[in-house]
């Protein structure tokens, strides 16, 4: 007689551009899937996010790629001392996940059947297949400030934070955050870096200047609380959601005439490994050939002319002395996410809780709710 087959679930994911798509049979026993919310620089840095939503796969488990999507679509990043190797599509810049490498005798080491996967990819998200437990290694994080300040709990259930060096969620390392120093530019002008973590896409961009400020449109962008610092907001729209590989993403919002060194208006040649994908009409993305961090946004809506034209820089690139929410340098919106009808069809637990928690710290840290337009 033959053994009695477990119950299975199949699910379904994919990036932003279709050309990576694979299912999971997971049995049922299995589900849901324990999500945690990495904040290591390596994390933030490879993603241009706050931080990441990883699940790890159960052993002998693996993501099945459909029709012509291989392994062969991803482009596979690994730095000095990794322990995994992160995985991104080639056209689009998605992250889907890592694979464990085999260190085991000499030479290079080799990706094992070990994978750690976004959950931001699959076609659903629900409290049934997935559920946030923790966020981990905050230990990285300058002065305690991330995203797991505005994200204390996900519906009625508190999120552990687990720092243990040897956690099995994430690999430890040293955070590239030890380094960061306040820079000004050759007049003495205090200015802000944006950079990957392989340092392919670095640039720079100051205060806003008079030139901003007295502008009838780039002055929008403006803190109306303080002249001397950027607007910031979170979005948890599809969009970004499968361009980046993660829930939610951070933006700030500069003029393209104030980053140094100058950036062509359509993004490219802008270095040598920064790479452009169109997710919807009139808007480019721009993201690191090397090691996939989203790096740059492009709307026509926002290019009134060439020399008024505002780029989205994401706000998980950002290297604030003061920490990755770089309250010295931005105002945040938090009475409201962006596009967040479209994130809580998604994942509505989740954005739920997030938009609370939100004006909750808000509420604590400024003492009052900060709402106002951004576009």
């Amino acid at each position: 007689m033959m053994a009695a087959t477990s119950p299975v679930r199949q699910l379904t994911a994919s990036c932003h551009c279709k050309m990576v798509q694979y299912t999971l049979e997971i049995p049922l026993s299995e589900l849901p899937l324990p999500v945690h919310i990495c904040h290591c620089s390596i994390c933030r840095y490879t993603h241009g996010t706050l931080c990441s939503f990883h699940t790890n796969l159960p052993e002998n488990l693996r993501p099945e790629f459909r029709g012509s999507s291989t392994l062969n679509k991803l482009t596979a990043y690994r730095h000095v001392h990794a322990e995994t190797e992160r995985l991104f599509c080639s056209m689009c810049g998605c992250h889907v996940g890592d694979r464990f490498l085999d260190h085991a005798g000499e030479g290079s080491a080799t990706a094992s059947d070990k994978w750690v996967l976004a959950t931001a990819l699959f076609s659903e998200h629900g409290e049934d297949l997935f559920r946030i437990k923790m966020h981990c290694h905050t230990q990285f994080l300058i002065r305690g400030a991330g995203l797991h300040n505005f994200l204390p709990q996900v519906g009625d259930e508190a999120l552990t934070i687990s720092n243990s060096k040897h956690d099995d969620t994430q690999p430890s390392s040293k955070s590239q955050d030890d380094s960061i120093q306040p820079e000004t530019d050759d007049a003495g002008n205090e200015v802000l870096r944006a950079e990957c973590h392989c340092g392919g896409i670095s640039f720079t961009f100051p205060r806003p200047t008079p030139s901003v400020r007295n502008d009838a449109y780039m002055s929008k962008f403006v803190s109306p609380k303080d002249s001397n610092k950027w607007l910031a907001c979170l979005c948890v729209c599809g969009d970004c959601r499968l361009e980046s590989g993660t829930l939610v993403t951070a933006w700030t919002f500069v003029p393209r005439a104030l980053i140094e060194p100058p950036m062509p208006p359509l993004l490219g040649p802008y270095g040598k490994i920064l790479k452009t994908f169109a997710s919807s009409p009139g808007v480019l993305r721009g993201f690191c050939g090397t090691c996939g961090a989203t790096a740059l946004f492009v709307n026509n809506d926002r290019t009134p002319s060439l020399e008024q034209q505002v780029l989205d820089i994401p706000v998980g690139l950002l290297r604030a002395p003061e920490g990755i929410l770089a309250e010295e340098w931005l105002t945040w919106r938090t009475g409201r996410l962006a596009n967040f009808d479209d994130g809580k069809k998604f994942a509505p637990e989740f954005a739920q809780s997030l938009a609370d928690g939100f004006r909750n710290w808000s509420t604590d840290r400024y003492g009052e709710i900060l709402g106002f337009e951004l576009y």
